[in-house]
């Protein structure tokens, strides 16, 4: 059967976005824990999550840490990384996560929408996130595997530009429209990924972003309340991927109104 064609779809960001923290860096003291980090590295993940959570983490900075994350994982054995990210994963994300954020992936499930995260992360880390929230995409940075082993090389960085041209390519396969479609970022490095869809939001946004979210009179949306995401979450489907977030549907009135009027009532940052 095709794909039906024209579907709007929801892209949204990760880090800072749907979770308050870098979702990389999240990870580094399961990583040290299992000895593939060192202390020093571990403390270097501190000060980058520190920096990152205040909004300092700048295109410069996150393109040192896509290099040096590169160079320390050289020789990982891939296998034994996703097993780490896997068995740390509601320990480590399920308190960081947003509940506005699954309030609104809610939403957008309820109105027939797709949901693509989209993330500079690892996909081995995302792709799990992406899953436990029940997205049904995930598009991440993809690293090179030789004999099971990270090679250093990276196949294709998730970030800016990068970013659009991998939602134009799961748009194509999968038939969604871009100029219907919905896309959320805190990061001012997301601009082309919001202005490649038709309704982008603001959320949390560091300056660049708010500055030019305020010029194309783009929503802004603050999401501040991490939530119990287990007490949310119902049995899995058979696909093991559908998982129903309970509690959190709108009502049937609201849903009557549709998602853009659901949006439209939340409230704005003041500016």
């Amino acid at each position: 059967m095709a794909t039906p064609a024209g579907r709007p779809a929801a892209f949204f960001d990760l880090d800072k976005t749907i979770i308050a923290r870098s979702s990389t860096l999240a990870f580094s003291k399961s990583l040290f824990a299992e000895g593939l980090l060192s202390r020093r590295a571990v403390l270097r993940s501190a000060y980058a999550q520190l920096v990152f959570s205040t909004g300092g983490a700048d295109h410069d900075m996150l393109e040192r840490m896509r290099d040096e994350i590169s160079a320390m994982v050289t020789g990982w054995d891939a296998v034994t990384v996703r097993q780490i990210v896997r068995e740390a994963l509601h320990d480590v994300i399920e308190p960081l996560v947003y509940s506005e954020a699954l309030d609104l992936i809610e939403e957008h499930r309820e109105a027939g929408h797709d949901v693509i995260i989209v993330s500079a992360s690892g996909s081995e880390m995302v792709e799990p996130i992406a899953e436990m929230l029940g997205a049904t995409h995930a598009i991440a940075t993809r690293l090179e595997e030789v004999d099971g082993r990270y090679s250093g090389k990276v196949l294709h960085y998730s970030y800016g530009p990068n970013k659009v041209t991998a939602m134009r390519e799961l748009a194509a396969t999968q038939g969604y429209d871009l100029d219907h479609s919905f896309g959320y970022s805190d990061s001012e490095t997301d601009i082309p990924m919001l202005e490649a869809v038709g309704h982008p939001f603001a959320v949390n946004p560091d300056k660049g972003l708010r500055r030019r979210a305020v010029e194309e009179g783009w929503p802004i949306l603050t999401f501040e309340r991490p939530t119990a995401l287990r007490s949310r979450l119902v049995p899995e489907t058979t696909t093991g991927k559908a998982m129903a977030l309970g509690g959190i549907a709108a009502s049937a009135s609201l849903l009557a109104l549709g998602i853009t009027a659901a949006i439209r009532r939340r409230p704005r940052e003041a500016l």
